[in-house]
């Protein structure tokens, strides 16, 4: 029988799908987004079928026998921390970011190592050639035996290498290359991206195959293509940094094999990726001694402690309306500080311009930071610094108070074994544990009381 073929109208913002054209979508509200789309029926109704030819019964939950396999660990902890304690076979791993940022970079260092550890791995490029991955791979170290490269973009072709091989891990680099020749629309489409991952899911829970994808972000930091690509993956990281720094942080904001709250923190250097062991002493290293506006809070990414300095400016307001702007703090939450800080503490900051960053380029987003931007608040706005030795923490509520936090312990251990000797928390987060030696801890009830501590008597 003929295979039929429809036309259809789809968002490449959104995916949404219209049997004629619009101007604009009516799902996301984008104009002009609305693209015509050749779908050929190639709806196939056989039994899903492995490599090896056994096909999926459905079977009792209680007769399912699940395979213990371990995780397959790779030499950067960092990348096995946001996975979740390493790599688990059969998984689909979505990881974006920005051009040039080093998702390639990261992917080709971790191909190495696996192909190391004695699996087969094949690196499915669709932007490079063979030639120049190779010269990059020369850079970034050994090249093992069972590492494959693949330069293609055509679905068809690469699910046949990938049966006659069997490897244990494939790269696809990128999603955006890749295409499905029964799709008549053009790389990197909605209907492309959506057909294409679904033939990599289909690959990886049926062989067993880790496989790891490479995703281009659109100018709003998002995974280009639907939505629907980032709930079909098991895990979606996302590569953050800025080009002209060094350091890049590897985010996990989906992980159905582990938590979604960890962080991994490389440099790039001309070898390659390395780890940052302790990432709290590369993002205080450059505070100065006595400086005005600067605040050391201890946020948690995940189960990891780190140190991050919270900068304030605050100037007088040469207009109308005070200014506020803030980089790695989120808005509302500094506009709800400095309101408390007038209201519960007389600071009068609504003629003030503010300006808030957190240093080093990490985004703090945690109740924890509260008490170290409204000490950095006050430490401008009254000219007046805190000590080096000093460490803050706390949630502030809206009458004032200093609300307690969680994982206290192992925050105040993070601030000892950095050499800071008194750190300020909650007076509620006192009882039941033992604070380290060699570090006073001081217990506040209130914002004010807390200003009174620090800078003394208000003038």
């Amino acid at each position: 029988m003929a295979k039929k073929a429809k036309a259809q109208f789809v968002c490449q913002s959104c995916g949404y799908v219209s049997p004629k054209y619009l101007g604009r979508c009516p799902n996301c509200g984008q104009w002009n987004s609305m693209v015509e789309e050749i779908i050929q029926d190639t709806t196939d109704r056989r039994v899903r079928t492995s490599i090896t030819g056994q096909k999926a019964q459905p079977t009792k939950l209680t007769d399912v026998i699940p395979k213990k396999e371990p995780r397959v660990k790779t030499k950067l902890s960092e990348l096995n921390r946001v996975l979740g304690g390493g790599v688990v076979p059969g998984s689909l791993v979505l990881i974006g970011g920005d051009p040039g940022i080093g998702k390639s970079t990261l992917l080709l260092q971790v191909s190495q190592q696996l192909a190391a550890t004695g699996g087969k791995v094949l690196y499915v490029s669709g932007e490079e050639s063979a030639d120049q991955i190779k010269m990059r791979a020369e850079r970034l170290g050994a090249i093992d035996n069972e590492f494959y490269l693949y330069a293609e973009t055509d679905m068809h072709e690469i699910s046949r290498a990938i049966e006659n091989m069997a490897p244990d891990y494939v790269i696809i680099d990128s999603i955006q290359t890749m295409t499905q020749p029964d799709i008549t629309s053009v790389a990197g489409s909605v209907s492309q991206v959506r057909e294409t991952t679904a033939e990599l899911l289909k690959l990886a829970k049926t062989n067993g195959i880790a496989i790891f994808i490479v995703g281009h972000v659109t100018k709003e930091g998002s995974i280009a293509g639907p939505r629907m690509l980032e709930h079909m993956v098991d895990t979606v990281l996302y590569f953050e940094g800025e080009k002209h720094h060094s350091f890049r942080i590897l985010r996990a904001v989906k992980n159905r094999f582990g938590s979604t709250n960890e962080i991994g923190i490389f440099e790039m250097r001309e070898q390659g990726l390395v780890e940052v062991a302790n990432p709290s002493q590369v993002f205080l290293e450059e505070r100065l001694a006595g400086a005005t506006g600067s605040a050391i809070v201890v946020a948690m990414e995940g189960s990891r402690p780190i140190l991050v300095e919270v900068q304030a400016l605050v100037t007088p307001t040469m207009f109308g309306n005070a200014k506020r702007t803030t980089t790695g703090l989120d808005f509302n939450r500094v506009s709800l500080i400095m309101a408390v800080l007038e209201k519960r503490a007389g600071l009068l900051l609504q003629n003030q311009d503010a300006y808030l960053k957190a240093a080093g380029g990490v985004k703090l987003n945690e109740p924890a930071i509260d008490l170290a931007v409204a000490v950095s608040i006050a430490s401008s706005y009254r000219e007046k610094g805190t000590k080096t030795t000093e460490c803050f923490i706390g949630e502030i509520g809206l009458t004032g108070e200093i609300r307690r936090v969680s994982h206290i312990e192992q925050r105040v251990r993070e601030v000892q074994k950095l050499g800071f000797t008194k750190v300020y928390l909650p007076k509620n987060n006192l009882s039941g544990w033992e604070p380290p030696k060699g570090i006073e801890v001081v217990g506040v009830a209130t914002i004010g009381e807390t200003l009174r501590k620090v800078f003394g008597a208000s003038n």
